[in-house]
């Protein structure tokens, strides 16, 4: 043997990073299951589950093809790699770009050398010089630039449909007795089984932990979800807890897919003339905007920038995001639920739900940050930085968004089923039936006018607060609110 390649357990393909020009005559694959990474927090087991299993699922492959694996455990990746390195007298270790600003300088401390990490379709010094042009961050902008660069749904230098994107059309309600498609559900084999044994915990069928599984998750939603995925992205309903959504991400952000499969997936099925254009556009932008983006601006940012906290909320956790039994918000209830149940819901409820929710009652962003990490089967560190800190909780003020993504009722009101047989009303303000989101948002706005003033895309709501009667009586009602919330009881 020649040298060590080290795969991290979000690196699981064979066509990309170190991996894609290994030699099984020459390179030892090093893989470590590291305590740190199992024990260190309180991860959600289906989490943990997913991780652990797809990396010795994995491993195996490499062994089918005739790799040497040292699959080891250790306290932590480096001292893993450390046994195994002592082991090979030292060979040389090469691994692709770790995805976070601790691994990465853990292992450059070690000496081990990096490749590019290719598992994104904008490199890192490619996004800076992006970044580095311009005045304001916004998603949009580099999103255009990336439809040009990649050639996607682009016609002639222009937007195919005349426009970049097709919100507006993707905003439906879910609709009455939704009934959908079913979804896959995953055979579990000896190595989950094994792994299931370890964590004492029943794993759902939900999440596939091999490339074959992935790529029929793939094939699944291309073929029975991706007609319908655009108009009802945003809607949120009890009937079924998914809707149209591609369940991709774990598999995105654990190497098991690739982005470039993905969009190239999606291509070919609107190529055929049966995927609307919104549709096609809502889910690509996902992959080629949203995704590639926040991946740029977590390393643009670096590693202080988890740290912010702009608006100086301190509010300890609230006892609802770990216990749904611990709120009669219906709408909170359900979301907790889903992520107690399966370790997903979809960008909504995380976005104005559970984000929105630790924004107008002042949560503590570091706080908010770490049980959203843990609880969440996609939660990389790259992933959950810049969607909490920036544009869940505003806590950078506005590096990343131009406004806060605060709301009150009525928005979960228009976009669900929730809020139908909740004991709360997101029409009222004030009252002991008042939607907690709709007082806090209120509130929120009160407490945060004079930051917000010269924010032009804050004027109109300003204005409403303005004119707001009962706000002396709304004031008092918010802390009702707070501390029933701190208690459980609301």
């Amino acid at each position: 043997m020649k040298r060590i390649i080290y795969i991290p357990f979000d690196q699981l393909h064979r066509d990309f990073g170190a991996l894609k020009e290994a030699d099984f005559k020459t390179d030892l694959i090093a893989m470590v299951e590291s305590a740190r990474m199992t024990t260190g927090r309180s991860w959600h087991k289906e989490r943990l589950f997913f991780l652990i299993s797809s990396a010795r699922h994995f491993a195996q492959s490499l062994e089918q093809e005739g790799f040497k694996v040292e699959y080891v455990k250790a306290a932590t990746t480096v001292a893993g790699l450390k046994i195994i390195s002592d082991k090979y007298a030292n060979l040389p270790i090469f691994s692709a770009e770790p995805s976070s600003f601790t691994q990465y300088e853990a292992l450059k401390k070690q000496g081990v050398f990096f490749v590019d990490n290719d598992f994104f379709l904008t490199a890192r010094p490619l996004f800076k010089l992006w970044a580095d042009s311009q005045k304001s961050f916004v998603m949009e902008n580099f999103y255009r630039k990336q439809r040009i660069r990649l050639n996607i749904l682009m016609e002639g230098g222009q937007p195919l449909g005349g426009a970049w994107n097709f919100d507006k059309e993707n905003r439906l309600p879910p609709p009455k007795k939704y009934e959908g498609p079913a979804y896959l559900e995953h055979d579990r084999d000896a190595i989950d089984a094994q792994v299931a044994l370890e964590l004492t915990y029943t794993p759902t069928k939900t999440w596939a932990t091999t490339r074959q599984g992935a790529k029929s998750q793939l094939k699944n939603f291309i073929e029975n979800h991706f007609l319908q995925f655009g108009p009802l992205e945003d809607a949120m309903t009890t009937d079924n807890w998914a809707l149209h959504h591609s369940l991709l991400s774990p598999y995105l952000n654990n190497g098991l897919l690739h982005p470039s499969e993905v969009v190239t997936a999606a291509i070919k099925a609107f190529n055929t003339g049966r995927i609307p254009i919104e549709s096609a556009e809502g889910f690509i932008r996902q992959i080629i905007g949203w995704r590639e983006y926040v991946n740029g601006m977590y390393w643009f940012l670096g590693a202080d920038y988890r740290k912010n906290n702009h608006l100086r909320a301190e509010k300890k956790l609230l006892p609802l995001f770990s216990d749904a039994g611990a709120t009669q918000m219906n709408c909170v209830k359900q979301t907790v639920t889903d992520i107690k149940d399966r370790a997903w819901v979809h960008h909504v409820p995380r976005l104005m739900v559970l984000s929105n929710l630790a924004l107008i009652t002042g949560t503590n962003p570091q706080e908010f940050l770490d049980w959203m990490r843990e609880v969440f089967i996609d939660a990389t560190e790259w992933v959950m930085v810049p969607n909490v800190i920036g544009m869940g909780v505003h806590a950078d003020g506005g590096a990343m968004m131009t406004k806060p993504y605060a709301a009150g009722g009525a928005y979960i009101s228009r976009m669900s089923n929730y809020c139908k047989p909740c004991i709360y009303n997101p029409k009222l303000r004030v009252g002991d039936t008042a939607c907690p989101f709709t007082t806090l948002y209120w509130d929120f706005l009160d407490r945060h006018k004079d930051q917000f003033a010269k924010n032009h895309r804050m004027s109109q709501q300003l204005f409403g607060l303005k004119r707001l009667s009962d706000l002396p009586e709304l004031k008092v009602r918010a802390q009702e609110v707070l501390l029933g919330l701190d208690l459980g009881i609301i």
